[in-house]
């Protein structure tokens, strides 16, 4: 396998490569393609609602999906475990979109949640990473990836893929509502079409940085993973991607949850990981950003060990952290789709001190069909 011993290695070293197919799908020559406008267009319900529907990594990536398109949309957006919409029975009074997420496009739960919104005649819209699967053909819409084939069974480059259509979605959906005017799209679209290098450019430093991490906190009992806004999503990510890839337990929250219980826990023996990344340009990241400081300060008192996301050359996060992970600039909607790559890189990591054959974790499949 070349230079990569596993295939979750390579898929993550892949991820410049299939966002760059992935985005291309869906804009092109700095614009969004109008013949995907067109297909969106009856998609959406009058009423501004949206319901996304998934499992896994996918109800992850359905998070920050909920946080665009609130914000930069002004939709309302409802996520749900796949498998708990799919039990509800009953009528649904509200008259959403649906969307429905899936790597393979074959997951039952989130099959049975498309039948459900079905049933209901909502409008569905599905996102996956194969144009014939059960779920791309079934839903009204579909937006493939072009992550293409992802062997190991924890998702990397789909889950990036995921991020990325996501955020064009939003784009979309910000100009058919006139939330975006041409010179602000224009902007985002290229940041969007640069992160690819962006990320490329940083994947050897993070891979040598994760793997010395991995090695000094190997005996870790538990890790808390801590993010806010739309950078939560984020957090849950890479505590599920620590637990399928290593066995080693982890839990996603809020960073101002954390004195709401889990405390508690904090010890040696239980780091936090703090995604304490900024958009200096958005005032309630800003905003974000000070409460998340103001956090790590305290917690310094509690002599925790802590693991920091942040912007490069973060002088304050670095000096609050034990050990600093820098993340190139970003606006406040793209920086989660840096911030996870090195968390995918920990997770790969701590599967190699624990011996674990990280591209098929026990217990787990690549797609959830049984029934």
């Amino acid at each position: 396998m070349s230079q990569f011993d596993h295939e979750m290695l390579r898929e993550i070293y892949e991820q410049p490569q299939a966002l760059e197919r992935t985005i291309s799908l869906y804009a092109k020559d700095g614009a969004l393609r109008p013949e995907v406008s067109e297909l969106l267009s009856d998609w959406p319900d009058p009423s501004g609602e949206i319901l996304i529907a998934a499992s896994g990594s996918s109800r992850h990536s359905g998070l920050y999906g909920e946080i665009l398109l609130e914000e930069l949309c002004g939709l309302a957006v409802d996520v749900e475990y796949a498998s708990e919409y799919s039990l509800r029975g009953g009528s649904d009074l509200r008259h959403p979109s649906v969307l429905v997420l899936s790597q393979s496009g074959e997951t039952s739960d989130t099959l049975a949640a498309l039948e459900q919104a079905r049933l209901q005649r909502h409008k569905t819209l599905a996102i996956t990473n194969s144009a014939f699967s059960t779920m791309a053909s079934e839903a009204d819409l579909s937006m493939p990836l072009a992550a293409g084939r992802e062997k190991a069974i924890p998702a990397t480059k789909s889950f990036t893929c995921q991020l990325a259509v996501l955020y064009l979605l939003a784009l979309y959906e910000g100009k058919r509502l006139a939330r975006m005017d041409e010179e602000g799209l224009g902007e985002r679209i290229a940041e969007l079409l640069a992160l690819p290098t962006a990320l490329g450019a940083e994947l050897d430093e993070w891979r040598r940085q994760m793997a010395a991490l991995a090695a000094k906190l190997r005996a870790a009992s538990t890790f808390l993973y801590l993010g806010r806004g739309i950078h939560y999503a984020i957090a849950r990510e890479g505590a599920l991607k620590l637990k399928e890839s290593s066995y080693v337990h982890a839990e996603g929250y809020p960073v101002g949850e954390l004195k709401h219980g889990p405390n508690a826990l904090v010890s040696d023996r239980v780091p936090l990981v703090v995604l304490a990344t900024v958009d200096p340009e958005l005032p309630a990241s800003v905003l974000r950003y000070e409460k998340t400081l103001q956090l790590l300060k305290e917690i310094k008192t509690q002599e925790a060990r802590v693991i920091a996301l942040a912007n490069r050359g973060d002088a304050a996060v670095a000096g609050l952290a034990g050990d600093c992970i820098f993340i190139p600039p970003a606006s406040e909607y793209l920086l989660p789709v840096l911030e996870v790559v090195p968390l995918q890189l920990f997770a790969y990591g701590m599967a190699l001190e624990h011996g674990v054959d990280v591209d098929r974790p026990r217990n787990l499949s690549k797609a959830v069909v049984e029934r």
